[in-house]
C-alpha cells in the first residue's frame, strides 16, 4: 500500500494567483492538483494547509473515491466553492499519482479515448465591431472550429470579456481593491445582435459561434436576447442568468430555441440537478476544480448524458493548467462532450508548469504522459510570489450593484 507522506500548497504568480497542492506517496511518486479559487486563492490556501493536509497523512493514496467521501461528508459544513475547490486538488493530485504508477495517461483510467480530440473554443474580442471581426478571423486562421465573441458596448467604458493587448488571454482581476465596471442591459440587449449578425455576414457559418452573458440578465431579458440571437445559430448564450433560481431557466426555455449553457460556478451536482433532469439546459459548464475534481464532475457528466445535456467546462486562464489537462482527459473520454473552452495562459506560466497538450486544426489533446501530464516545478513558483488581485464589482447606471 502506497500512503500519503507529504502535501504541500504552494501559491504562485506567472501572471495569475495559482494555489497548487502537491501529494507525495511513500513510493515517492508525487502528484498535483489545482486549488486556484480566482479573487479567493488564499482562502484555499489555508483550507488546505490547516485543516486538509495534515488529514491526508497516513492515507492510502489509491482509495480515491474514499478520499473523497472522507473529505466531503466528514467536514459536515458541505459545499461551497472554497471546500470544493481544495477537495478537487487533493482529487486531482491522487488521480494524477494512480496514472503515474500505472504508467498511463489519466483518460486511459477513465476508459480511454472516445474521440480523436476536444474540440476547443477561442476568445474573439474588439473594442469596436470592426476590431472583433479581425479577432475572429485571428482565430480562424489558426484553425479554431468554434470562436467566442465579446464586443464592447458603445456607451460603457468596461465591459466583461475584452482582452486587452496581445496574446489569447486577459486578466479582469487586478489591484488590491476591486476595480469598478459599469453596465447598461438596454444597451446590451440593441447592441449583442448586431455583432453577431456582422460574424455570420463575414465569416458565414461554417464554424461555431458562442457568447458569454455572464449572469448579467434576468429570465425574461435571457429569453429575449436567446430569440433575437436565433438568426445567428449560436452553439451557445452562456450564463444567462444567475443560476441560483434554477427554474428561471423554465422561462428561457419557453421563448427560445438558442441553446443554453451554464455552471462555471457550479459546486456540486445539486446546483445542476434540476438543471439537468428538466432538460433546461443544453450544456453544464462545471469546472474540474470548482466541482470537487475528476471523481464529483465525471458524475455530473454522467447524470446528464441520458438527459441529453453535454459538457462544457470552464477552462479559462483563472484555472492553471493543472485543471485545464485535467478537464482535457475527461473530455477525451466521456460520451456526452460538447465543446472544452480555451483561454491560454499569461506568460510566466510555462516555467512553472510544464504541460504536454497539443492543439491542431481546432483539437486539442492532452498527451500521453503518465497521469495528467503536467509537471510542476516549485523552485520557479517561489520565483513568482503572490499578488493581491480581485475581480472587478459591476454597477448599474445608478451606482446599485448589479452581477458581475
Amino acid at each position: 500500500m502506497a500512503t500519503i507522506t507529504d502535501a504541500t500548497v504552494h501559491v504562485t504568480c506567472p501572471g495569475r494567483n495559482y494555489v497548487t497542492l502537491k501529494i507525495t506517496t511513500s513510493d515517492g511518486v508525487t502528484g498535483i492538483g489545482d486549488a486556484t479559487l480566482n479573487g479567493r486563492e488564499l482562502a484555499v490556501a489555508s483550507y488546505l494547509r490547516d485543516h486538509v493536509c495534515p488529514l491526508l497523512i497516513g492515507r492510502d493514496a489509491h482509495r480515491i473515491e474514499d478520499t473523497w467521501q472522507y473529505l466531503y461528508k466528514g467536514a459536515y459544513w458541505r459545499r461551497g466553492p472554497v471546500t470544493m475547490t481544495a477537495i478537487a486538488a487533493v482529487d486531482v493530485a491522487l488521480w494524477d499519482i494512480k496514472g503515474k504508477v500505472a504508467g498511463l495517461p489519466l483518460y486511459q483510467l477513465l476508459g480511454g479515448a472516445a474521440r480523436d480530440g476536444v474540440t476547443v473554443y477561442g476568445h474573439a474580442s474588439g473594442d469596436t465591431v470592426p476590431e472583433l471581426l479581425q479577432d475572429v478571423q485571428r482565430f480562424l486562421d489558426r484553425g479554431f472550429r468554434a470562436v467566442r465573441a465579446q464586443a464592447a458596448v458603445p456607451g460603457l467604458e468596461r465591459v466583461y470579456g475584452q482582452r486587452k493587448g496581445g496574446g489569447d488571454t486577459y486578466e479582469p482581476a487586478d489591484g488590491s481593491l476591486p476595480s469598478v465596471e459599469d453596465w447598461d442591459t438596454g444597451a446590451y440587449l440593441d447592441f449583442v445582435p448586431s455583432y453577431m449578425a456582422a460574424v455570420r455576414e463575414k465569416f458565414g457559418y461554417g464554424f461555431q459561434l458562442l457568447h458569454d452573458v455572464h449572469h448579467r440578465l434576468t429570465p425574461i431579458e435571457a429569453a429575449r436576447l436567446g430569440k433575437s440571437l436565433e438568426p445567428y445559430r449560436m452553439f451557445w448564450i452562456e450564463d444567462a442568468t444567475p443560476a441560483e433560481d434554477q427554474e428561471a431557466f423554465d422561462l428561457i426555455r419557453r421563448h427560445t430555441t438558442t441553446p443554453l449553457a451554464v455552471g462555471e460556478i457550479f459546486n456540486s451536482v445539486f446546483d445542476c440537478q434540476h438543471l439537468i433532469t428538466r432538460r433546461l439546459i443544453d450544456y453544464v459548464r462545471a469546472s474540474v476544480s470548482h466541482a470537487g475534481g475528476v471523481t464529483q464532475l465525471r458524475k455530473i457528466f454522467a447524470l446528464a448524458e441520458p438527459y441529453g445535456v453535454r459538457s462544457g467546462s470552464h477552462g479559462a486562464g483563472d484555472l492553471s493548467p493543472v485543471s485545464f489537462a485535467a478537464a482535457l482527459h475527461l473530455d477525451l473520454s466521456i460520451p456526452n462532450f460538447g465543446m472544452q473552452e480555451y483561454m491560454a495562459h499569461l506568460p510566466g506560466y510555462e516555467e512553472v508548469f510544464r504541460t504536454s497538450w497539443t492543439f491542431e486544426d481546432g483539437l486539442m489533446h492532452p498527451g500521453d504522459a503518465p497521469g495528467i501530464g503536467v509537471e510542476f516545478d516549485e523552485d520557479a513558483a517561489a520565483r513568482y510570489p503572490y499578488s493581491p488581485k480581485y475581480l472587478p464589482v459591476n454597477r448599474l447606471r445608478d451606482g446599485s450593484v448589479h452581477d458581475w
